[in-house]
Formats: structure tokens, C-alpha cells, sequence
């Protein structure tokens, strides 16, 4: 393993780098951090979500603004962890969404993994792109713009 990179973000690091909580905080796992630069975000869907009882009845599908909020919160991680983790988890605000694709929709028994890559970052300001794909196969992809408030 080379320096930099970290193999696994657990759920309770997560909730010490970001704010959101169940039913609203939506990855699991982070793995293969290589400090902001990368990670893959994981996200186990069941179909005890709350959206599923609404979205659609007999025919569950996560919403498409879902898998964006996870893109974001899974970059939110590792941005909060290069800022360095507090006793206050950060605030992490949407500040882009762009070129915002929906391939197949994603189901309950889906295993999503969120690839996000830096494109670029300015003070408190970072631009990833990222990938969600379930067995590998591509369901979402955007480029994502966050800014991080204490």
C-alpha cells in the first residue's frame, strides 16, 4: 500500500467527517482512499429504505437525486478527512451538479459503488467526477461541486 492511501473509511469515521444521518446519510464504506484525490464510496440498497415506499410502490427504484447526493457525500468524506476530522462534523454544500447521467436504474439487492475522482480543488471548494456502478456496470455519472463551511 503506498503512502497516502487508506484502505477502508468505516461508518463511524463517516459520521465523524459529515452531518447527514439516517435516513439521509447514504454510503456505507469508503475504500481505496488516496487522500482527495480518489476513492470508491459503498452503498447497500435494501428495500428497507424509506424513499422505496414512495418512489415506486411495486416497483422500487432509487431516485436519480439520490445517487447525486451520494457522489457528493462519498467526496465529502475524504475532503473532510484532508481538512482534518473535528469533534463537529463539517458542513457540506452542493455547489454544481453537472452532466448528470441515468443509465439503468438501481434496485434493492443493488451493491453501488460510487468511483469519484478530483478535477479540481480551490480552497475550501472541490470538483469531483464520479461514476456509480452496480457489478461494475455504469447506472450514474456527474460531476459534483462542494464547498466545505465550518
Amino acid at each position: 500500500m503506498s503512502e497516502g492511501i487508506i484502505d477502508v473509511v468505516d461508518i463511524q469515521k463517516i459520521m465523524q467527517a459529515l452531518p447527514h444521518r439516517y435516513p439521509f446519510l447514504l454510503v456505507d464504506r469508503i475504500e481505496k482512499v488516496d487522500g482527495d484525490d480518489s476513492c470508491i464510496g459503498i452503498k447497500n440498497v435494501t428495500i428497507n429504505e424509506p424513499f422505496f415506499q414512495g418512489h415506486f410502490p411495486g416497483n422500487p427504484v432509487m431516485p436519480g437525486v439520490l445517487l447525486l447526493e451520494a457522489m457528493a457525500q462519498t467526496a465529502g468524506v475524504i475532503c473532510a478527512m484532508k481538512k482534518g476530522i473535528t469533534d463537529e462534523p463539517l458542513k457540506v454544500f452542493f455547489l454544481t451538479i453537472d452532466k448528470a447521467k441515468f443509465r439503468r436504474p438501481v434496485v434493492p439487492g443493488d451493491r453501488i459503488e460510487f468511483h469519484m475522482k478530483k478535477l479540481n480543488q480551490r480552497r475550501t471548494m472541490w470538483w469531483y467526477r464520479g461514476e456509480a456502478r452496480v457489478d461494475g456496470e455504469l447506472v450514474c455519472e456527474a460531476e459534483v461541486g462542494a464547498m466545505i463551511a465550518n
